[in-house]
């Protein structure tokens, strides 16, 4: 079978008594994040900017659907804009391989679409798994090659996820689930210029958008072609060069992977589970930096007054983001105020980084002087093949002396109750009562007994 028809297959026959339970935890746990994150950005100008956007052009549409935090109704497709511009704005992502976020573009589709039809929570829970493991299946040793090519990894694959979720949900069966994925291959776009030429891209907005049209034309009876992701004019060919495998630019160094191991396994080996949290706002690759540094320190008694320099070695695509091929103006490796070296240096002074805050200073806000003056004393060093969001540290002491850790890359993988210790602080910022998001958190948490998701999840974003 071709590998849309693998995946149309595996969607339809996936039931919630066939996820294992670290799966079920881990769709508990990425819905809980990406719902956080709306929460956060709940009035910040882009997502201010997106409700307005969407009630103006689609003034006198029918309101079927729900906008995050505010409740205001409009079309599916404008509150799936809406849902993913504000998660995408709070900076409380998921991350899949470091360039790609699957819950911005596959939670506002599954809420719609869960919205819609009034699905209970066991639907909704094995619709996100299908996704989640479709899309990071499909990208997963895509990612740094689509991006040389000046494509956006993000966009280009989160509209499978996110057009898998809501056809799981709405019961599509696997020739149209096939159709469905056909027609993403259409539809996907996303483009790299914008983000280094000083504008903002449009990115999941755009792809869960068109991940709904992609939808509605399978149930409609659309034929979308057999071959269409690995065909010889197909998905890969067009966005990564070739049908044959041949990697541009790799994360491991390695050049070639066979595409047959895109569906090998489906089903039992989940790849969805190395899915990990971005609690802190800023670039994925730099929450480690945070988080390993701040344990040496608390391992080793460290203070900022003991240290004389730090060194960490980091993969290389860490160092050229988003790409190698196309670094952003300033990827010079220099340290300044939201650059990786500040982020090491906040988690030796301060133990951590602020969860309610962006990757730099906003109004009215203050760096600690010791974290300004020592990230000038922090030293990236790139390495091919290190561990994606691994970072080795190593603190040199003025007494001569040397601690280092190695990360894992794995800090932030975690089960949901280890997501709720270490995000559920952000409940005293939100325009929600601190009440009001522990019931979130609990709703979440016990989302396979629920009977209506979205209402229930929605409910609890607005105050």
């Amino acid at each position: 079978m071709s590998l849309s028809r693998d995946f149309a297959a595996f969607v339809a026959e996936l039931t919630y008594d066939g996820l294992p339970p670290a799966v079920i935890d881990r769709a508990k746990g990425v819905t809980l994040q990406a719902l956080s994150s709306a929460l956060v950005a709940h009035d910040m100008p882009a997502s201010r900017q997106a409700l307005a956007l969407m009630q103006e052009e689609e003034a006198g549409g029918g309101g079927i659907a729900s906008a995050l935090c505010s409740g205001v109704k409009l079309t599916k497709a404008g509150a799936a804009f809406v849902n993913a511009e504000m998660i995408l704005a709070g900076g409380k992502w998921d991350t899949f391989r470091m360039l790609t976020h699957p819950g911005t573009a596959i939670l506002p589709a599954a809420l719609v679409a869960a919205e819609i039809t009034g699905c209970g929570g066991k639907e909704f829970l094995t619709a996100i798994a299908a996704a989640y493991e479709v899309m990071e299946r499909m990208a997963s040793e895509f990612i740094p090659t689509v991006m040389s090519r000046g494509f956006h990894a993000g966009p280009v694959f989160g509209i499978f996820g996110a057009a898998v979720a809501a056809a799981k949900i709405q019961g599509l069966n696997a020739e149209q689930i096939h159709s469905a994925i056909a027609q993403c291959v259409n539809l996907a776009s996303g483009n790299l210029e914008g983000i280094r030429s000083g504008g903002r891209s449009l990115r999941e907005g755009a792809a869960v958008r068109n991940a709904l049209l992609a939808v509605a034309m399978a149930r409609h009876g659309t034929p979308g072609g057999e071959t269409t992701l690995e065909g010889e004019a197909g998905f890969y060919h067009s966005y990564t060069g070739n049908n044959q495998g041949n990697l541009g630019y790799s994360f491991t160094g390695r050049n070639r992977t066979d595409l047959a191991d895109i569906t090998r396994n489906l089903g039992q080996d989940w790849f969805f589970l190395e899915t990990l949290y971005r609690i802190y706002s800023t670039a994925g690759f730099n929450i480690a930096h945070v988080d390993v540094t701040a344990s040496l320190c608390a391992e080793h008694a460290i203070t900022y007054a003991d240290i004389d320099r730090i060194e960490a070695v980091v993969n290389w695509f860490e160092t050229e983001y988003p790409s190698p091929a196309f670094p952003v103006p300033g990827s010079d490796g220099k340290p300044r105020v939201g650059a990786t070296q500040y982020f090491t240096a906040y988690g030796a002074v301060t133990r951590g980084y602020p969860l309610l805050r962006g990757a730099q200073p906003g109004p009215g806000e203050t760096d600690p002087p010791e974290v300004l003056e020592l990230m000038q004393r922090v030293t990236l060093i790139p390495m091919v093949r290190r561990t994606l969001f691994g970072p080795r540290i190593t603190i040199f002491l003025k007494n001569g002396e040397s601690r280092t850790k190695e990360g894992t890359g794995r800090e932030f993988i975690w089960d949901f109750d280890t997501l709720v210790s270490r995000i559920q602080s952000i409940g005293s910022g939100l325009a929600i009562s601190t009440s009001q998001y522990a019931q979130l958190i609990d709703t979440c948490r016990h989302l396979d007994r629920v009977d209506n998701a979205a209402q229930q999840l929605i409910a609890r974003t607005i105050p």
